[in-house]
């Protein structure tokens, strides 16, 4: 009897601590080459993907635009944030669209478009795996108007995957994630790429009510006693070799 209360002691502490199991993301970003294909594509994510999506039980979807001053997007651009509990969920999501007959309706212009007047130019997709420290999507807690709002997506890349894998530790065991949350910084993902186009690299996104607040809390950041001791620390030198800033901006009809 002894025996056996341990172990049931064990089994629910083992239960207990176990490490969250991390979600998977999907960032589709579609080219568009002129207004047309941008109020056609948006139609498309609003009445036909969107509710597709959240019939299949994924309700946070996120759409997002660059911001107009944002000098480093080119032409226009539309970033589809898809989270999923595992990589069977994602793939499972074209074969349901494709039996969703509410969907088939209503995304009728984009999916039966002819090859004369397509709904976009090009789409690119990147597929991530959350940190274990940050291991599921967390909506942002904003409180202004969303024309005003600020979402920052980064993307660190390394100079190989042992050093790439020396970055994905400096935010989790080296306390990165820890400092975002501290500082209050609305982070809503952070992710490992495990495919896409600029491998290997992490991405993470941040959120803030408006620029202003964001200049802020940047500053607090790189002020934090946590990141001056962070970036003195030898074993996490040299770890980025290129990082990328994406000023971007929600739709009106994003979930996020």
């Amino acid at each position: 009897m002894f025996f056996k209360t341990v172990l049931v002691i064990l089994v629910g502490f083992t239960t207990f601590v176990s490490p969250a199991k991390r979600e998977f993301f999907q960032i589709k970003i579609y080219h568009l080459d002129n207004k047309e294909q941008e109020m056609r594509l948006d139609a498309y994510l609003k009445d036909a993907y969107i509710p597709s999506l959240h019939r299949m039980g994924i309700k946070s979807i996120g759409v997002f635009k660059p911001i107009a001053s944002d000098t480093l997007s080119y032409g226009k651009l539309i970033y589809v944030l898809t989270p999923v509990k595992d990589i069977n969920q994602l793939l499972a999501i074209p074969k349901k669209l494709n039996k969703d007959a509410a969907y088939l309706m209503a995304g009728k212009d984009y999916i039966d478009a002819e090859y004369t007047n397509p709904p976009y130019s090009r789409f690119e997709n990147i597929v991530l795996e959350a940190f274990s420290d940050a291991p599921k999507l967390t909506l942002p807690k904003l409180q202004g108007p969303k024309s005003e709002r600020i979402y920052e997506l980064r993307s660190y890349e390394g100079h190989t995957e042992k050093i790439y894998e020396n970055k994905v530790k400096m935010f989790n065991a080296g306390g990165e994630v820890a400092l975002f949350s501290r500082l209050g910084f609305n982070a809503v993902f952070y992710g490992e790429v495990i495919s896409g186009s600029h491998m290997p690299n992490l991405m993470y996104m941040t959120t803030f009510d408006n620029k202003t607040s964001r200049d802020a809390h940047w500053k607090d950041f790189v002020q934090s006693p946590e990141w001056i001791k962070l970036i003195a620390d030898p074993d996490y030198k040299n770890n980025v070799s290129k990082n990328t800033i994406y000023f971007i901006c929600p739709t009106e009809y994003s979930d996020i």
